[in-house]
């Protein structure tokens, strides 16, 4: 066993994946099929991008999306509104001793994505990207 001062942290285990995998199909299929009593979920369409478990598998952190690049801000309070009946749905679906409490967050990945593709395609920086402009190294001096 390495002594503690030489472990490095290490992502999320096997186990994390997989549950979160799972939690992700489940509420994918739910939110496909479902009509929720809540006004604002009734016709929003949405994507979840993914679930982030926490080491114990007691919390689920859902990163979540609108189709149509809308806002999802609006709709995050009556997503934790809906969160307990959510557990109860995706509960015999995993098989876990303990359902996970799911919190939802809007998912920025993809505008962050946006942004830095805009940066990238500015003249500036593509003048620079080009595969013929590399730069020079000095070379040093010879004495």
């Amino acid at each position: 066993m390495k002594p503690k001062s030489s472990l490095r942290k290490e992502g999320p285990s096997q186990r994390q994946l997989r549950v979160g995998e799972e939690i992700r199909h489940a509420l994918a299929e739910i939110f496909l099929r479902t009509e929720f009593h809540e006004k604002a979920l009734a016709k929003a369409h949405l994507t979840i991008s993914e679930v982030r478990m926490s080491p114990d598998l007691k919390h689920a952190t859902v990163f979540t999306t609108a189709l149509g690049g809308k806002d999802i801000t609006p709709l995050l309070p009556s997503l934790k509104r809906v969160s307990p009946f959510l557990r109860a749905q995706i509960a015999p679906k995993l098989g876990l001793r303990v359902t996970p409490d799911l919190k939802f967050l809007a998912d920025e990945a993809l505008e962050e994505a946006t942004r830095i593709n805009k940066l990238l395609h500015q003249p500036e920086v593509a003048r620079d990207l080009e595969t013929g402009a590399k730069p020079q190294a000095s070379a040093p001096d010879e004495e």
